[in-house]
């Protein structure tokens, strides 16, 4: 076989499999065609005789198997080639390429295995099985079928990571090797942040556990932490302090003397926030089992606190502040995460995405309801980081 035969069996192929008639859904019979010289470029040139011979022989070859029907010129110049489909198991085999059809097969199996592992996997699997009935790719699969399954193993597993794993660890637990993981991490983070909900990209793995080096805790303000029978009163120093993962577990008491203890959302906020009579710790978005246990025993320890949350004036800050409440069991209030900040800041506001709006839609009937409509209605939303914060504090 020539590789002249590969590629226009593989152009038409891909025009078959592309078509309604591959799903059955075509109303009139469809041909699929290919214009040689399009597909050759150099076929016409005089200076390309011996090109144009290749081809020539090529497809009396592929005529003569019977697998495509040919529209010539008197001169003996090739038209055009059509697929002949009554032949078209003899051409897969031929080409040694793998059915179009036996793919989506192995691949709603897949689908149907996962679709409920969990919350993401099933909006995620019965949306491609709705993409495939109508023909479309699958999302963040490249024919490359084992490494689709492993990306589906993983998704299945990550959410039930309760304590810091580092990424070769939750490699080698979940698929077997080391090094597996990070081959398909960029498909993870990707498949888990359009179906899930996440505020940022760059800290979801660590918001779920999954971690390249021990993580850390960063807090300042008015506090004293008893730590291995060591005591660090930080009440009278600038900047922050940050306690590993590791250390974490060996913490015997935190005491806030502020009035107020806040956890802020994002680094740049929580760098400039002013702590003048409060202990702030910072969250970094959907938190992990670590900053929640660190969180926990700081409520447990000072429960006569006023507990806030500062985070964005967006979809994303509200739910971030539901699920801090959810899974700390601490009913924390928010600061300055209403729409009075947000008419305060209009000159720093960003516009919607369709994103933005799906995820405020839900929010309508919650406490942020008079905010999120007028977000939806002057389609606006506020970033912490692009906020005035000088003078901000507590």
């Amino acid at each position: 076989m020539t590789k002249y035969e590969r590629e226009l069996l593989n152009t038409l192929l891909d025009k078959y499999e592309k078509s309604k008639s591959f799903i059955g859904a075509n109303q009139v019979n469809q041909s699929f065609t290919q214009t040689v010289d399009k597909l050759f470029p150099k076929y016409k040139d005089d200076s390309e005789y011996h090109l144009f011979c290749e081809v020539n022989e090529s497809v009396a070859s592929l005529e003569n198997l019977g697998f495509v029907k040919v529209k010539r010129q008197k001169s003996g110049v090739v038209q055009s080639v059509t697929l002949n489909a009554e032949y078209l198991e003899n051409i897969y085999r031929y080409i040694g390429r793998i059915p179009k059809r036996d793919i989506v097969s192995d691949v709603k199996k897949l689908l149907s295995r996962y679709q409920d592992a969990n919350e993401i996997l099933s909006v995620y699997c019965n949306r491609q099985m709705g993409r495939l009935e109508e023909n479309k790719s699958v999302e963040f699969f490249d024919d490359d079928f084992h490494e689709y399954e492993s990306l589906l193993k993983v998704i299945s597993e990550i959410l039930d990571v309760k304590n810091e794993t580092f990424e070769r660890d939750f490699s080698i637990r979940v698929l077997g090797d080391s090094k597996a993981f990070e081959k398909i991490r960029a498909k993870v983070v990707s498949l888990l942040y359009e179906y899930g909900d996440f505020p940022e990209k760059e800290t979801l793995l660590a918001d779920l556990n999954i971690i390249k080096n021990p993580g850390h805790v960063y807090f300042k303000g008015k506090g004293r932490m008893a730590i291995c029978g060591q005591t660090i009163d930080f009440s009278n120093m600038n900047g922050d302090l940050a306690i590993s993962s590791d250390l974490l577990k060996q913490v015997d008491r935190i005491e806030a003397f502020g009035k107020v203890v806040i956890t802020i959302e994002n680094l740049t906020t929580f760098n400039a926030f002013r702590c003048d009579d409060s202990f702030a710790i910072y969250l970094g978005g959907y938190h992990n089992t670590d900053r929640r246990n660190f969180i926990r025993k700081v409520y447990e320890q000072n429960p006569n606190k006023r507990y806030l949350h500062f985070g964005d004036v967006d979809a994303g800050g509200f739910s971030i502040l539901q699920h801090l409440r959810n899974r700390t069991g601490i009913e924390f209030e928010p600061y300055r995460m209403d729409l009075h900040t947000l008419k305060d800041n209009v000159q720093y506001v960003k516009k919607l995405t369709e994103h933005d709006r799906k995820r405020l839609l839900v929010l309508v009937d919650t406490e942020f309801r008079e905010t999120v409509e007028y977000m939806l209605e002057n389609n606006c939303k506020l970033e912490q980081e692009a906020m005035d914060l000088s003078g901000v504090g507590i």
